[in-house]
């Protein structure tokens, strides 16, 4: 059972979304505005959040950004825009998940529960006692901290789960799919969503995929982490 708050203007919509989550044995809040949101994060545990984009006060991408700044809730969105763009945007901006409206009941329970698994559960990489080294990067599992040359990298729980499991396997090329099901816990996906979390942590890093240092993807094979010296 999760703590689940539903963001969404529409009284018919939220209705059914409270109906389900409940009938899946959420405890569910709701609120119809963005800055009820950001008030309700701010005051309240939550395990999760899904937000609609067509708020009336402010566009939940906006609210997303000021929630990010408060909070690393888990938030999945819930939109009409089906907008690649768009899609990709929101996910650099901190979402977890998104869903393009219409879905089914079974559909927003099965991305509930693969995002609450994510937040729940540090997988297998990350349970092991002790600090793992890859060139000047240093990642510390149990404490869930990241450092690059003696200085702390501030990232997200999904940006330390993905480098943590590469840095358990330093060298190793790991196949999308296989960080899909580790990482992300989902059987299935695409692409887009690993490139966009690999983009952001390679900014962290101070790297381009051009000009890699730790992170070499491998074209329609993998992904995988290790410490290359930049040319003089």
């Amino acid at each position: 059972m999760a703590h689940v708050l539903v963001v969404e203007d529409d009284p018919f919509v939220r209705s059914a979304l409270i109906r389900h989550l409940t009938d899946a044995a959420h405890t569910v809040r709701s609120v119809g505005t963005a800055l009820e949101a950001l008030r309700e994060v701010a005051q309240l545990r939550f395990d999760a959040v899904i937000l609609d984009l067509g708020l009336p006060d402010l566009d939940g991408s906006e609210a997303l950004k000021m929630m990010r700044g408060i909070t690393d809730v888990p938030v999945i969105i819930a939109t009409a825009r089906d907008d690649e763009t768009e899609i990709v945007r929101l996910l650099n901006a901190g979402a977890d998940d998104y869903l393009v409206k219409p879905f089914s009941p079974e559909h927003l329970s099965a991305r509930m529960s693969a995002v609450l698994r994510r937040a729940g559960s540090t997988g297998p990489a990350v349970q092991r006692d002790r600090v793992l080294r890859v060139g000047g990067l240093a990642v510390d599992p149990l404490r869930r901290q990241a450092r690059l040359d003696g200085h702390p990298l501030d990232l997200t729980r999904r940006e330390f789960d993905l480098l943590a499991y590469l840095a358990e396997r330093p060298g190793v090329v790991v196949a999308r799919k296989e960080l899909l099901t580790e990482v992300w816990q989902q059987s299935y996906g695409d692409d887009q969503t690993i490139d966009v979390h690999l983009s952001w942590l390679r900014r962290k890093l101070g790297e381009t995929a051009a000009r890699p240092r730790y992170l070499h993807t491998l074209r329609g094979v993998g992904v995988k982490l290790e410490a290359v010296e930049p040319s003089a």
